[in-house]
């Protein structure tokens, strides 16, 4: 048995985590990226909230 099929939260937990880490694809698909774009550490770091162009 899956881990999502006895916890169905395990897979929303994990969602709101991956968004939260910027090394993470879904962090940027959730700000409007296509992608994590490959300087995606020095964009991080910089937390300016933009929105991509």
């Amino acid at each position: 048995m899956k881990d999502q099929e006895r916890d169905p939260n395990k897979a929303d937990d994990d969602n709101h985590a991956n968004q939260l880490n910027p090394n993470n694809d879904a962090y940027w698909e959730s700000r409007g990226y296509d992608e994590r774009p490959e300087d995606w550490e020095s964009r991080a770091s910089q937390d300016d909230g933009d929105e991509p162009s």
